[in-house]
Order: structure tokens, then sequence, then C-alpha cells
């Protein structure tokens, strides 16, 4: 059978050379801009500041990264960030599915009043006061599970999981019933490895959540060393660099921060919180690729 490459019509042809230039030109709106940042965040402060930085560094230096990495606390936040993300997101993914499971099942008949009850959360709420008279209240203020506790279920994630389960054909639950298993082996034996491209994506969603976070750590832990998070530690080198390094070791680092630029250090702040999560998405990439594909041929 001859091959339809060598059979395309000119108009075929034509389209194809458009649509790769289209891509071509996507690419490049979508690099461009990372690429100037990390070439700012590479190039020499004094440098920058006179602007026509493009993709590549003119003055190459790691002087910006240096300034950033040398603040005592900032290595201790980098493990916190690291540990609420993990945490955070494993806890909020079984809380998630869980509920979605429960809600899913039609046997389950509180599943209307649970269900109104997660959505009303997603319109009102009791504020910044009352939320943090609440967290004092329950003993979290100054602790790690500041940052898990008060975000562990979320009414937006239980609904996008639910809604994938109620795809799910219902046969194979009865099935497993028939074959003596309870809801418990249902649910973490048949519902979740089927779930994995939902999972997938608001592990994503609470993972760069988590990583991003800063302003509960300003709240809740603004004073505590021991559970400060990479993202308020960041906040407070690029607020120093700001007012000219008065609000840190005025001796050592003032003479850094007058050796530096705001912009340079805004550049690469955003490199430093950016990277982690794109080394993150290739891994969950394939199951983007499977949610979307998923149920598009039947039976």
């Amino acid at each position: 059978m001859p091959n339809k490459a060598f059979n395309a019509t000119k108009s075929e042809k034509i389209f194809d050379v458009c649509n790769i230039i289209f891509m071509i030109l996507v690419l490049i709106v979508t690099l461009y801009p990372f690429l100037n940042v990390l070439a700012i965040s590479l190039n020499d402060s004094i440098d920058t500041v006179r602007g026509g930085i493009t993709i590549f560094p003119r003055q190459f230096t790691l002087d910006n990264y240096k300034t950033i990495f040398g603040y005592d606390t900032l290595i201790q936040g980098l493990k916190v960030s690291v540990l609420r993300t993990l945490v955070g997101t494993l806890l909020g993914l079984l809380s998630a599915s869980m509920i979605a499971f429960t809600l899913s099942r039609v046997d389950f008949s509180g599943r209307k009043f649970v269900s109104t009850f997660l959505a009303l959360t997603m319109y009102f709420s009791g504020g910044l006061i009352p939320t943090y008279i609440l967290m004092r209240d329950l003993n979290l203020i100054g602790t790690f599970w500041v940052y898990v506790l008060p975000g562990l279920v979320s009414a937006f994630n239980v609904f996008i999981v639910r809604s994938f389960i109620d795809g799910l054909p219902y046969a194979l639950q009865e099935s497993a019933k028939l074959d003596g298993a309870n809801d418990f082996t249902i649910y973490w034996r048949i519902i979740l490895p089927l779930c994995k491209p939902v999972l997938a994506t608001i592990a994503l969603f609470i993972a760069v959540g988590q990583w991003n976070a800063w302003f509960d750590t300003y709240l809740y832990n603004g004073s505590n060393s021991t559970w400060t998070t990479l993202q308020y530690e960041l906040m407070k080198v690029l607020q120093s660099t700001q007012s000219g390094g008065s609000a840190v070791n005025a001796n050592d680092m003032a003479q850094k921060m007058a050796q530096i630029s705001p912009e340079s250090i805004k550049m690469a702040i955003t490199i430093v919180v950016t990277v982690p999560i794109l080394v993150v998405y290739p891994f969950l990439q394939k199951y983007f690729v499977g949610g979307m594909t998923l149920g598009a041929v039947k039976s």
C-alpha cells in the first residue's frame, strides 16, 4: 500500500509547512520568557541594570545564586518545603480519593448532604481572623501540621476525582463484591489503580500549591525558624534586597546586597522555585495523556 506521505496533495503539503512553522513559533513564545529569566539570573547584577539581556547572559556569574543560598535558614526552609510538599500531596490524595469513592457509591445515604456541604466550602469561608483563632485553639501554630491539616480536604479535588470514578463501570465493584472483596479492598485494589490519570493531575495541583505557599508560614510560623519554608525565606531575601540589606546581617550581607540588583535576585528566585516543579512534571505527563484518551475507545 503506497505511503500517504508521498501522495500528499499540494494543499496538504502547504498545510504541513504552515503547521510546522506555527508550532515552532509557539515553542519560541513559550520558551523565550523562561530562557530570558534564566539568562538574567546568571548575568552580572550591575550589567543587568543596563538591560538588553535576551536568552544568553552577557557577563556570566553565579553570584546571584550564591547570595540567595548564603542565608543560613534557606536550607532549613528547603527541607521543610520538600517535606510539606510530599506529606501534603500524599495525604491530600488519600483524603480526596477516599471521600470521592464514598460519594460515588449509590448506596451511601448521605451522599447528597456531604456533597452539598463540600460545595458550600468552595464559596464561603470564615475569614482570616477566625481561621487564625481556630489554628490557635487547635494548637497548630508553631507546628508542621499547620501546613497540612487545614487544607487536607479540598472540595474541588474531591469533585474531580468523584466525576472520574463515576465514569468507571460499576460492574467492576459488583464483581469484586461477589468475589468477597470488602469496600476498602475495592478502593485500594481496583479504584486507585484505575484513577492514576486523575490522581496524577490532582497531585500536581496539590504539590504546586504546597511548594509555592508562603503566606501560611508568615501567619503561623513567621518567628519559628524550625518550620520556616523556602518560599518564605526567599520572600525575605527579596525584601532585604529591595531595602538595601538592612533586614538581615547588616554588616556582611549589606555589602553583598550593594553589589546585586533586585531584578537579578527576583529572576534567580524564580528559577529556584520553578525548576523542581519542571523536574517533576515529565514523570506525570504520561498520566495526563492517559487521562485525555481514557474512554475515547469504547468496546
